[in-house]
């Protein structure tokens, strides 16, 4: 792999609310109100000021983003993206969660964020099973830099070991 495009990703266990980029991802709920996992996570850090531009929002269906301002978090912007609930896969949600990476992309590029972090999306509470995830969105990754600058740098951000290492692993099969 092109030494540059593997430059622009980092893997790091951390917490994405204290995050020094332009622009977070939020694994949310359709209603972008806030909810359990790194989407309270973010609601908590980022303050009141976030649940109330939410609610303006108007929601956001399975597999597209959108976004708001970052408030009390060190990132400037929050991009919000539903998940899909993993059912099995047969309900369509390989071809979602890759939506919400693609449409997470978007964003970014509609803001000007030149740095971005991604949480594990789906793979907490709606059971999308790691491996099956982790490779979705690091193919995601890989296909959006092969074809856009504007994005520097891509962090994704494992909420505990077991995540951390599925990201290394699932990396070298997909970046090398």
């Amino acid at each position: 792999m092109d030494k540059a495009l593997k430059d622009r990703i980092e893997i790091l266990e951390a917490d994405i609310t204290k995050m020094e980029v332009d622009a977070i991802v939020n694994a949310a709920n359709t209603s972008l109100l806030g909810g359990g996992g790194v989407d309270g996570a973010i609601h908590r850090a980022a303050g009141s000021e976030l649940l109330a531009e939410t609610r303006t929002i108007g929601g956001c269906p399975t597999g597209e983003a959108r976004f708001s301002k970052g408030y009390r978090l060190p990132a400037k912007w929050v991009i919000h993206t539903v998940g899909p609930i993993w059912s099995g896969g047969n309900r369509d949600e390989d071809r979602l969660l890759a939506s919400c990476y693609k449409n997470s992309f978007k964003a970014a590029a509609e803001i000007g964020a030149a740095t971005l972090a991604f949480p594990s999306i789906s793979t907490g509470a709606y059971r999308f099973p790691l491996e099956r995830a982790v490779n979705i969105a690091l193919t995601e990754t890989k296909s959006f830099l092969q074809t856009d600058e504007s994005i520097n740098k891509v962090f994704f951000v494992c909420f505990g070991s077991e995540v951390y290492e599925k990201y290394q692993e699932v990396s070298k099969e997909v970046f090398e």
